[in-house]
């Protein structure tokens, strides 16, 4: 049923929560698990410009490391891992590869944030991508 499952991450702890779904998900179906990290350029074009190159670089290596951490954790679990890094608007990029990849599944963590909280964000990349692709998409809820 679920042969290649996406798992954005943005390096904090809270994906590690929604790892252990994908895991569970990818032994059950013997599928591959594809770990994504979006460089968020809004974040480093935000900053004046002589700071500019240095805040990308920061999130480039943030990016690096938040990707070979899950790839080792899903290894050592026994999943098929791919890896990829893009650049561009997290809900956006999200939707685009799980396109491009034809993926089957999609999980994500959310802070479960509602009312004034969830406004206070913009709403959140979790919510944008369960409305922006049409394939499935798991959310866990991964508290505060």
């Amino acid at each position: 049923m679920y042969d290649d499952i996406l798992l954005p991450t943005d390096g904090s702890k809270g994906t590690a929560e929604t790892v252990e779904h994908a895991i569970a998900i990818a032994r059950d179906n013997d599928a591959t698990v594809h770990v994504l990290y979006v460089l968020d350029r809004r974040r480093y074009r935000a900053a004046d410009d002589a700071t500019k190159e240095e805040v990308r670089k920061s999130l480039e290596e943030e990016g690096e490391r938040a990707v070979e951490d899950l790839q080792v954790r899903l290894e050592e679990a026994g999943v098929a891992v791919e890896t990829a890094i893009r650049d561009g608007i997290p809900h956006r990029e999200i939707a685009t590869y799980a396109d491009d990849a034809d993926v089957d599944l999609v999980t994500m963590g959310t802070h479960g944030r509602t009312g004034r909280d969830r406004v206070e964000k913009l709403g959140s990349v979790t919510d944008r991508v369960v409305k922006s692709v049409e394939r499935p998409v798991l959310v866990v809820d991964i508290g505060e």
